[in-house]
């Protein structure tokens, strides 16, 4: 029988997503922290000749409280400051020298926009955390751009005790839809290896027994290490709940054996991250807090952004002048006068793309800071952890009129300063649980009340689980058993066995 080809052609309409380069610039800069910002802001001024720090301005206040006009301050500059325009000056006669290129249109330049009233910063000490340490070894490994935004993303989903409580699934799904990044769950597993070679050991497991192979596996005693492999592998509930007499047996252990396992076995951290914390604790770090919020006397809240030590930016006189004398004289322009006109024109539209995203940064967030102050505005009042709302980024989003990813990347790695002490932004943000009425409630009221009630009761005879649902249905929380057991874990509280004293 004949075979025949046939070719058709066919016309369909998708949808297709894309971000054009000014909207993923403003969605890093969103990203970063002040310390982050100020040192992307210094990179900038040095790699872009035709952006630099606004030294005055008539209209607007500096930053370090100056009162001079524009005519005094040229009068009155420094050395340095005179010296960095010569080396602007001389790094733009070099560059005209080697480029070619051809002539095109060229947008005006109004220079840079004003940021908004002037700021102190504000610097306090903290304790390094295991995130801070985990992202410095990430800068250490060789990956794409790619592979360390997901690797980076997993840390950040990683809970207190440095373990990984989201599926490699979810992630995969999060990073697709908010992230606009499709990566397979293969990968995914991939990087997440790669972390958990990172240390200390045992940090991104998905459970607390592969949190535990993955710390023997470091261990270099070859006999021992087996012994261990086989207790948490093959007898791990055993092991969980302490029956060190069940394991000799069934592992046919002498007594002197069983000491040296089970004392190697405890040596075990169940929480790698809390453990990181502690060993770098006392190393100080400076944490800025991005956002400052007081209250003022008659009732309300004040948000101001802090801009640290950030300068106001402008586009470089020396690359406007250029461009406008180019302008003028376009018709009449040598080929090398024109292929300088270019390099001048895309300079000078880089440093407005900066600029501008720059601006934008602030304005989101400040409408995102809002928008979570309206949301917990009893908290910032009263400095109550209980007050805390349910708040999910999807809230915030629907509030500010911002993607969720947007909203995402604001509340990564940012600090706030209130009345009540410095917060993560990620400490606003928690699930709510909705009982039959349609009350809404927080989860961070019921672990507080759950916490408060494993706390008061009787060491000798701690409560069960059931007995804890009947607590917290009395004090208002008509919450499952599975679910008080579910808050326990999390809390990191042991079952009323291995609370006993």
């Amino acid at each position: 029988m004949e075979q025949v080809q046939i070719q058709q052609q066919k016309q369909e309409q998708r949808q297709l997503q894309s971000i054009t380069a000014q909207q993923l610039l403003v969605s890093q800069l969103v990203e970063l922290p002040l310390q982050q910002m100020e040192e992307r802001v210094e990179t900038e001024l040095h790699d872009n000749p035709a952006l630099e720090k606004s030294v005055t301005d008539d209209e607007f206040p500096s930053w370090d409280n100056a009162s001079e006009t524009a005519e005094n301050a040229d009068s009155t500059e420094d050395f340095d400051t005179q010296r960095e325009r010569e080396e602007r000056s001389d790094a733009l006669d070099a560059a005209l020298e080697n480029i070619g290129r051809d002539d095109e249109d060229l947008p005006v330049y109004q220079g840079g926009q004003p940021w908004g009233e002037e700021q102190e910063q504000t610097v306090l000490a903290q304790e390094q955390s295991f995130y801070d340490t985990l992202m410095a070894q990430v800068g250490e490994q060789d990956l794409s751009d790619t592979d360390r935004y997901v690797l980076e993303y997993i840390i950040q989903s990683l809970d207190d005790d440095g373990l990984l409580r989201t599926s490699l699934t979810d992630i995969c799904e999060q990073l697709a839809i908010y992230h606009n990044i499709d990566i397979t769950e293969d990968d995914a597993l991939r990087l997440l290896q790669c972390l958990q070679q990172m240390d200390p050991p045992g940090i991104g497991a998905r459970s607390l027994q592969e949190c535990m192979l993955l710390q023997i596996e470091r261990r270099s005693n070859s006999q021992l290490k087996e012994k261990m492999k086989r207790v948490v592998a093959h007898y791990f509930e055993d092991f969980t709940k302490k029956k060190w007499k069940r394991i000799q047996q069934l592992m046919n252990l002498s007594d002197a054996d069983a000491e040296e396992l089970f004392a190697e076995l405890r040596r075990l951290n169940p929480k790698p991250g809390s453990s990181l914390g502690e060993a770098v604790g006392h190393s100080s770090q400076q944490i800025t807090p991005d956002f400052i919020v007081e209250n003022l006397d008659d009732g309300t809240l004040s948000l101001q952004l802090n801009y640290g030590e950030m300068p106001r930016l402008e586009i470089s006189q020396s690359f406007a002048d250029l461009l406008k004398d180019f302008q003028v004289n376009r018709d009449h322009l040598s080929r090398q006068q024109k292929e300088a006109l270019l390099y001048t024109r895309q300079k000078v539209e880089a440093a407005q793309s900066f600029i501008d995203a720059m601006e934008t940064r602030r304005q989101t967030m400040l409408r995102t800071m809002k928008a979570i102050m309206q949301l917990q505005r009893p908290f910032f009042e009263e400095g109550d952890e209980e007050l805390l709302r349910p708040m999910i980024l999807k809230d915030v989003a629907a509030l500010t009129g911002q993607d969720l990813s947007t909203i995402s990347r604001v509340s990564s790695s940012k600090y706030v300063q209130t009345r009540w002490g410095t917060f993560p932004l990620k400490f606003f943000f928690n699930d709510g649980y909705v009982t039959s009425t349609g009350e809404a409630l927080s989860t961070r009221q019921i672990k507080a009340a759950l916490k408060q009630l494993i706390d008061n009761e009787d060491k000798h005879n701690p409560l069960n689980d059931d007995a804890l649902c009947d607590g917290l249905k009395q004090q208002g929380f008509p919450i499952a058993r599975r679910t008080v057991a579910k808050y326990r874990e999390q809390l990191g509280l042991p079952v009323a066995r291995l609370r006993k004293s």
